[in-house]
């Protein structure tokens, strides 16, 4: 059994694998994309029973054919004939493939032929009725192949108030990046996170747009090969690694109102009346 820094958990019980995986903090776009890798086998199967404590009619999926499993951002989708299922897994979300988690009643639970099933808890159940080609940009989605990098820098330049931090937590420009990633890309291309869009100069807005996919994919092949925090420059740390001084650390900061640790020295505020 090998256990992953995420407390992502892979093994196989008799032949069968089984999955484990508690975030312990709001999942980003990577780890989607890796539960939908590690649950491809259920594409083309038909759901056998459900359970779970949803206040959604979750009955309905009950004899459906899953037709596919995708994401966008940090939404993991169902997709059946007549109807899609959205699982948002929150600040504490955490799923289960083919093993219950200890003490727990699931929010979603899926069962298929073989006693094989999927486990979700602590998350957010909806159904989506409409096509998801007409709900999801796909191309705000850092992750996806269709992703568009000038879509991403007109979005930027049209809300210059807004402050680089907030930019990128924003779910329709950057899909898929949460806090870990925001606190690496401005460390990443020196900026500090109250700076304000409409200040950064036009090689910082391209940095801060390509940093955000490009450390995306760091993030999912570090956290693939178990070793993602071992990357960590800036996210819960307590020095800065370029220069050695005490990073800043607070609480909140912006609307986002997230975590956000950042070094005073090498990442430059920029602001409009500086400009």
């Amino acid at each position: 059994m090998q256990v992953r820094p995420s407390a992502l958990r892979v093994h196989r019980d008799h032949g069968r694998l089984t999955i484990s995986f508690d975030t312990g903090h709001m999942p980003e776009g990577p780890s989607l994309v890796i539960l939908r890798e590690d649950t491809a086998a259920f594409v083309g199967r038909k759901i056998l029973h459900v359970g779970g404590n949803s206040k959604q009619a979750i009955a309905r999926l009950h004899q459906q054919k899953v037709l596919a499993l995708r994401s966008w951002g940090k939404h993991f989708l169902i997709e059946c004939a007549q109807f899609s299922v959205r699982i948002h897994f929150l600040l504490f979300g955490s799923y289960r493939i083919n093993e219950d988690k200890p003490n727990a009643v699931p929010r979603l639970s899926l069962e298929f032929s073989k006693g094989e099933r999927l486990n979700f808890y602590a998350c957010s159940v909806q159904f989506i009725e409409r096509p998801l080609d007409e709900v999801y940009d796909w191309t705000a989605d850092v992750m996806n192949p269709l992703w568009d990098a000038a879509q991403a820098r007109r979005k930027l330049r049209a809300a210059p108030g807004m402050l680089a931090a907030d930019a990128l937590l924003d779910q329709t420009i950057f899909a898929g990046v949460g806090n870990i990633i925001k606190n690496e890309v401005l460390h990443r291309i020196r900026v500090h996170p109250e700076s304000e869009v409409g200040a950064l100069p036009a090689r910082k807005l391209g940095e801060l747009v390509t940093q955000a996919r490009e450390y995306s994919f760091d993030f999912y092949t570090w956290k693939k090969a178990f070793v993602l925090k071992k990357h960590y420059q800036v996210h819960t740390k307590t020095s800065c690694p370029r220069d050695g001084t005490p990073l800043q650390y607070r609480k909140h900061l912006g609307k986002a109102g997230r975590r956000a640790f950042f070094c005073e020295v090498c990442q430059r505020l920029y602001r409009a009346e500086d400009t």
